[in-house]
């Protein structure tokens, strides 16, 4: 299979360039502030596990229009089908899909690998002709230079489970990325936005993922966020999956653990580069609009959806609303601020 990657940032980077050192034919479409630099010095990947590579530009199909990619990619000299990789903010997604709908054919295979539980269902709506598929990319991909992507977590990608993606699974296993096929999609987004819900919480504190995740007061508040969310999920009827390396119901439970006990009980979870930081982080470092309304809002929609509220994840949505870049909160005071809201939601 070929692959075109539509919104080349720091994901979209990590899974093309992995493919592209695989030897498969890949194009990446992005941004001119990113593909500019690459085009001129090439790519490296590495992760957490000592893999690295770095990618020349001869090697690399580098695009900032995706019509000029998909040719591209057509031209190549093997009749094998075109995935598209959607890796675009969740607020982009209509608009790229629609993109993709204008320039490629009826059917084309469009595999969302984005945060969130309702891309799939937005780019269905914004462009029914195309074949939406659900991903989850479950790790934190860094972007410490221009010319630089890093996998600074561990994890399994997982697909939704059809004759496509079982190619796909077989195309990125042999490129190093481990996934796993899922018939319940849904859970395993729901599952992986659980552990979303620690973006805001890590943008809003300005530290890197391990030095947050060992402050009990920051993991105290994630644990409010997710205690709430699984609330909202139960009423729901929807049952997350299992995507980190404890039940979704122990979570809340293990974060509000005491720092010596949950070091021991969260080694796993905390195996992690220590320049790892959430994208959302980033997003507020970039003054980029961040992907808050499809974390903490998707639980207030359901919560509201279902006829109750979700106090704590709706304060989250106006905290990150109204923070800028340089702003720091500490521990105490965004468990208070959590604690108040749930007072007077």
């Amino acid at each position: 299979m070929k692959y075109l990657i539509l919104g080349a940032g720091s994901i979209g980077c990590y899974v093309g360039g992995r493919l592209c050192a695989a030897g498969f034919h890949v194009a990446l479409v992005g941004r001119s502030r990113v593909v500019d630099p690459i085009a001129a010095h090439g790519l490296t990947v590495s992760d957490l596990d000592g893999f690295e590579t770095h990618l020349s530009p001869s090697q690399l199909t580098l695009h900032t229009n995706l019509a000029q990619a998909w040719s591209a990619l057509s031209q190549a000299d093997d009749r094998s089908p075109i995935v598209v990789l959607l890796c675009v903010k969740g607020g982009a997604t209509a608009a790229a899909a629609q993109d993709v709908a204008a320039h490629c054919p009826q059917g084309t295979v469009v595999v969302s690998l984005q945060n969130g539980v309702d891309n799939v269902e937005r780019i269905t709506q914004a462009a029914p002709g195309l074949q939406a598929l659900a991903g989850m990319v479950p790790y934190n991909v860094v972007m410490p230079s221009p010319n630089r992507v890093h996998r600074a977590t561990d994890g399994a990608l997982h697909l939704a489970d059809t004759a496509a993606t079982r190619n796909m699974a077989a195309d990125f296993k042999a490129s190093g990325l481990p996934t796993v096929l899922s018939s319940d999609m849904r859970a395993v987004q729901w599952g992986k936005l659980l552990l979303n819900l620690n973006n805001p919480v890590n943008a809003l504190s300005d530290l890197p993922l391990l030095e947050q995740l060992r402050d009990r007061d920051f993991r105290f508040v994630l644990a409010c966020l997710q205690a709430e969310a699984l609330q909202v999920l139960r009423l729901a009827g929807i049952r997350p999956a299992k995507v980190a390396n404890a039940p979704p119901r122990l979570l809340p439970h293990i974060l509000r653990l005491p720092n010596g006990l949950f070091g021991l009980v969260a080694a796993k979870m905390l195996r992690m580069d220590a320049s790892a930081r959430s994208s959302m982080w980033e997003d507020i470092q970039r003054g980029r609009t961040t992907e808050i309304d499809d974390l903490c809002g998707a639980v207030v929609r359901l919560a509201l959806a279902n006829g109750t509220t979700a106090p704590r994840n709706a304060a989250m949505c106006q905290l990150i609303a109204g923070h800028h870049r340089g702003q720091r909160w500490t521990g105490p005071a965004l468990r208070q601020a959590l604690a108040t809201s749930a007072q007077t939601g």
